[in-house]
């Protein structure tokens, strides 16, 4: 992202549970904040976060260059701190000032950015009614949106104290101390500046959120409205027209308990009703179901239907009974499928289009063309034809299939004879096109044809040079990955483990096999709050090592144990209540990043798109020296690292400065702060994430 006053592009930073460490001020979602200040950028370079909200500062340099205590001289915006030969504590307030800073070249002093907005306040003089701060007028840019209309951008009235905005041609709202409004035409309401009153409910009685400081009110009804009902988007008072239902719904706009006839959930507000139908209740949006869906979790469609049936129902998403006489979506093919209409029209379930009076497509998603009973013509290989092999005999272990990338075996597979191409026959039969839970779009098989693109799934956050891939056009995901069906079966636990896609949970749960964080994609069973990542989750059960070659690795879910387990390869303590590699006949431990490293299908010679100082090469760790890490300088002991040509200027010419790294984490960790890389990135057990 570029910004005006800034000459470095920023990269977004999201923190859910908070731990934004802002250059700019002292807020964090720990301190009771609204949730969004944890949304914010990040200057690898000048190596300083920031607040989405606290950008504004950048426009300081341009409306005050000077500081009532500090008259004369201007000040300039740095962004790196103070300098080495400053005292690095505020001219002005005497706290230690943070990277975001103004400094006075001439007399080598700092102020820190909340004493020149104090500055900036107290000069402003403007003083309004309907807010207790002086407030300056200020282009924020799109940083801070407006509080009456919810856009963002433009020129307006702020309170940098606050992160308060309002657009100069909003303000005439507070010319209207009261209003009349279609959602409560009995009283008229009060326009409120300093939030909701103690002796109300202090969210919005139409929506459910919180109102903040600006809000209409009665207070004969102690009914709230927040302005994004009042002005921005204010609901109609009845809909009709509707694909769940053939009758006119009336608003109730007030705070009442009921159960959704159209999701069989509860509610406790202002739910659309049937009075033709002996009160149907609806929620807002479930009266605006659509009446036809695809889902990612079913290869047929699926139609809204009131009341279900009776039956003995179970939702195929989440697993949970469906109370047949609410209404559901179900399929017309498969008599025994239906999905709850809250979990059938989720936005990772659907993609959002309503497929009613639209005629279905017969897409082609055979994935080759028969020649004969053993010759097809592949997709994946259109320039010749692959000869299948069913004899049985066990090709040897270093044979791998090139569409997963796993050791045929004595599987049936399809040879090319006129090149080393080979595919199992499972992999062979993989369509073109499919539906999964990984994302409500189709997904496309890609064969990556040359294994020329190395490429970062979506799901288990690896990179992987070599093998096909599924995209929906946006995302990535490997064949491992994109092949998982819902729900999830693992022998770690004795319940199915079902997909999640959450953010709020990733702060609060960690994995339960490497005790990381979990990102916004997982599985989980709920009902034990047990989580897994997809790397985790997608571990091989047996692994081979030419080291230990008479003996296959076996995958330990972790054991309680009362002395120290070693690891093997990097001789480091293992921690035995996380998953590890075992030998039962020779008794060793093994971490299961030094046996497998965070590189799928690792190939020798494969990039991965780096910085603009180069991209990083994987190399095999199979020499008799394990090479030394630019980062942690320690040996590298998994099985293969990574080695990035940097261009060094020179005196005379430039040089390659060749630097290699055991992992992608110490590669990320080179070019910034620890607390910066995320937690869902595996870091090398040699390495302390904290340092």
């Amino acid at each position: 992202m570029e910004i005006k006053g800034h000459t470095h592009s920023l990269g977004g930073v999201i923190y859910p549970g908070g731990g934004l460490e802002c250059g700019a001020c002292d807020r964090s979602y720990s301190d009771g904040c609204d949730p969004s200040i944890c949304e914010g950028f990040h200057c690898l370079i000048c190596e300083f976060e920031v607040h989405t909200k606290c950008l504004f500062v950048f426009n300081i340099q341009e409306t005050l260059f000077e500081h009532p205590l500090h008259i004369g001289h201007g000040l300039k915006l740095l962004t790196t701190g103070a300098p080495d030969h400053t005292d690095p504590k505020c001219h002005i307030c005497g706290k230690k000032t943070k990277r975001l800073l103004f400094h006075c070249s001439i007399c080598n002093l700092n102020l820190d950015i909340s004493c020149m907005v104090d500055a900036m306040c107290s000069q402003s003089h403007l003083n309004i009614p309907w807010h207790n701060h002086t407030l300056l007028m200020l282009d924020v840019g799109d940083d801070i949106p407006c509080k009456v209309c919810g856009k963002p951008g433009g020129y307006g009235y702020c309170c940098p104290r606050c992160w308060l905005m309002v657009h100069e041609k909003c303000v005439a709202v507070f010319d209207s101390p009261e209003i009349t409004h279609s959602c409560h035409t009995r009283h008229s309401l009060k326009l409120l500046t300093q939030g909701a009153p103690g002796y109300t409910d202090l969210t919005c009685h139409l929506c459910g959120k919180k109102t903040g400081n600006f809000l209409y009110h009665c207070d004969i009804c102690k009914f709230n409205m927040d302005m994004a009902c009042a002005i921005q988007s204010p609901l109609p008072v009845a809909l009709s027209n509707l694909k769940v239902h053939e009758h006119t719904l009336k608003l109730i706009p007030r705070l009442i308990s009921f159960v959704c006839d159209a999701c069989g959930k509860k509610g406790d507000r202002s739910p659309y009703v049937c009075l033709q139908c002996d009160l149907m209740f609806f929620h807002q949006e479930c009266a605006r179901l659509p009446r036809v869906i695809h889902v990612n979790r079913h290869d047929h469609r699926v139609s809204y239907k009131y009341p279900l049936g009776l039956g003995e129902w179970k939702c195929g998403i989440c697993l949970i009974k469906i109370d047949w006489s609410y209404g559901a979506y179900s399929c017309s093919i498969c008599p025994s499928y239906a999905l709850h209409s809250s979990c059938a029209t989720r936005r990772d379930v659907w993609d959002g289009e309503e497929l009613d009076g639209v005629p279905e497509e017969v897409e082609d998603m055979e994935p080759f063309i028969r020649n004969d009973d053993n010759t097809i013509t592949h997709f994946a290989h259109e320039e010749h034809n692959l000869s299948l092999n069913n004899d049985g005999i066990a090709l040897e272990e270093s044979i791998l299939c090139g569409a997963c990338v796993r050791p045929v075996g004595s599987n049936a597979f399809y040879k090319c004879s006129e090149c080393s191409f080979i595919i199992d026959e499972t992999c062979a039969n993989l369509p073109k096109k499919k539906r999964h839970f990984l994302s409500p779009r189709i997904l496309t098989l890609h064969p990556n044809r040359d294994n020329t693109e190395t490429t970062f799934c979506d799901a288990c956050l690896q990179w992987f040079c070599e093998g096909f891939m599924h995209t929906d056009g946006g995302r990535t995901y490997d064949l491992i990955c994109s092949s998982m069906t819902m729900p999830f079966i693992h022998g770690s636990h004795p319940h199915p483990l079902l997909y999640l896609q959450d953010s709020s949970i990733g702060d609060r749960g960690r994995c339960q096999s490497c005790h990381g964080g979990l990102s916004d994609k997982f599985l989980a069973c709920i009902q034990c709050n047990y989580y897994l990542d997809f790397r985790c989750a997608t571990l091989p059960l047996t692994v081979r090592l030419d080291r230990y070659d008479d003996h296959p690795l076996t995958l330990c879910y972790g054991e309680k144990a009362s002395g120290k387990y070693w690891c093997d390869i990097c001789e480091r303590e293992t921690d035995p209540e996380t998953w590890f590699y075992t030998c039962e006949h020779c008794g060793v431990t093994l971490h299961v990043f030094c046996v497998l490293g965070n590189l799928r299908y690792a190939k020798p010679g494969g990039k991965i798109e780096g910085d603009l100082e180069g991209d990083l090469e994987v190399r095999f760790n199979n020499t008799s020296t394990r090479p030394l890490c630019n980062n942690c300088h320690c040996r590298c002991a998994a099985p293969f690292f990574f080695v990035k040509e940097k261009k060094k200027k020179a005196f005379v010419a430039q040089q390659q400065m060749r630097l290699i790294f055991c992992s992608y984490y110490c590669s990320e960790r080179s070019q910034m702060r620890a607390s910066w890389i995320r937690s869902i990135y595996i870091c090398p057990p040699w390495v302390d994430r904290r340092t």
